[in-house]
């Protein structure tokens, strides 16, 4: 018989091999074994180069003990260790789409997005700017879009050079649906232009009423100029250019991410992007 296997014994720490390893994280319930004290974890701290966890039990009552052995989780002994450093989750841009970091910006493709107007521009900029820098995508304001078919011959569109156009207010039997079929029917544009559009009559109303702290957008009469009716039921100034400009900057402020736009826009966003960058990938 072997007599050093008889006395005096630390039975609590066990043999490591056969415990599992427990981070110390709140809401981690123990036991220790030597007082019988039953709490859940508050925190952890170091103290005079210690880790240590505080535990507090049903009624209250803390108490602190060093991470190691001696410890209960569900019935079982384990070995408490300091928890792991989460992995930072990855940067988003404002589109939601993960950010390139360390990306410079690619050199312009021939293919171009257009919008109606600055006012889209700088919404299409704000929300997907970063996204359309990695892939090399222009987005160009129009002012406009009466002349749309006479802009796209001047383009020249071609498997090389894509044209993917945004039009306020696109909806069948519209003057824009209109103008919109005489456009794809350019020579050249067939597969290479492609043309979509929300249902809004300006692009204003595709930010969320609620990123303004508005339960909707006020109903406007086709008699009145929409923005200047806009501005004039929210209480802003709008008697001149320059207070629709300083009204649009407010609405803008009011996005940062995807998540402040309609579902219409982005997916019709989406759809121009996906078709000039997937397209030109397999081209």
């Amino acid at each position: 018989m072997s007599y050093h296997q008889w006395g005096a014994q630390n039975i609590s720490q066990p043999r490591r091999s056969v415990l599992e390893k427990i981070e110390a994280r709140p809401g981690v319930v123990l036991e220790d074994v030597q007082s019988g004290f039953v709490g859940e974890i508050l925190r952890t701290e170091k103290s005079g180069g210690m880790h240590i966890m505080i535990l507090e039990d049903r009624r209250g009552k803390q108490r602190t003990f060093p991470l190691g052995f001696g410890f209960h989780f569900e019935g079982s002994p384990v070995e408490m260790v300091p928890a792991l450093a989460q992995p930072a989750a990855p940067a988003r841009t404002a589109s939601g789409s993960v950010r390139v970091e360390g990306h410079r910006a690619r050199a312009a493709r021939a293919s171009r997005i257009w919008v109606e107007g600055r006012h889209d521009a700088e919404l299409v900029e704000k929300v997907w700017g970063d996204d359309l820098r990695v892939e090399g995508i222009v987005v160009e304001p129009l002012h406009g879009v009466d002349d749309l078919a006479s802009a796209v011959r001047d383009f020249g569109p071609s498997p090389g050079r894509r044209l993917g156009i945004l039009v306020d207010h696109l909806l069948p039997g519209t003057k824009e649906a209109r103008i919109a079929a005489e456009a794809t029917a350019v020579p050249g544009a067939a597969g290479n232009v492609l043309i979509v559009g929300h249902p809004y009559v300006d692009v204003w109303q595709a930010v969320k009423p609620r990123a303004l702290g508005l339960q909707e957008w006020p109903v406007i009469p086709r008699s009145e100029d929409w923005k200047t009716g806009i501005l004039s039921r929210l209480g802003w100034p709008h008697g001149s250019q320059a207070d629709t400009a300083n009204g649009w900057k407010r609405i803008l402020g009011g996005v940062n991410s995807y998540a402040d736009l309609e579902p219409s826009l982005l997916a019709r966003v989406e759809e121009v992007i996906d078709f000039l960058t997937v397209q030109a990938s397999e081209a």
